[in-house]
């Protein structure tokens, strides 16, 4: 299994149902390093930019999941979005939808 940290959509019981096929269970989690920015993709969705300031911290809810169930996350995040993995608050290694810049 794979740790999914989310802070925006991907908390939305409808859109885990349209994405999954399920309903996932999460915990309460932190990534340490980062704020969100509202509105900052499409002007309309929230973006995890990293501050590289231990003191910032964004709070959202971490899931496990499957790699085929990330893949299919990848395809719901649009290219407007990466995933990559950071340390969360809890010591556990989570992927992140952080900006494509790339």
């Amino acid at each position: 299994m794979e740790y999914l940290f989310t802070y925006g959509t991907l908390q939305d019981t409808q859109v885990q149902e349209y994405i999954f096929g399920r309903i996932l269970e999460g915990h309460p989690d932190c990534v340490l390093g980062f704020r969100v920015l509202e509105n900052a993709v499409y002007g309309k969705y929230a973006l995890a930019q990293q501050t590289q300031n231990l003191e910032d911290e964004v709070p959202g809810i971490v899931y496990e999941v499957t790699l085929p169930e990330l893949k299919k996350a990848d395809v719901y995040e649009t290219s407007a979005y990466r995933r990559e993995k950071f340390p969360l608050k809890s010591g556990k290694q989570g992927w992140i939808y952080v900006e494509n810049s790339k």
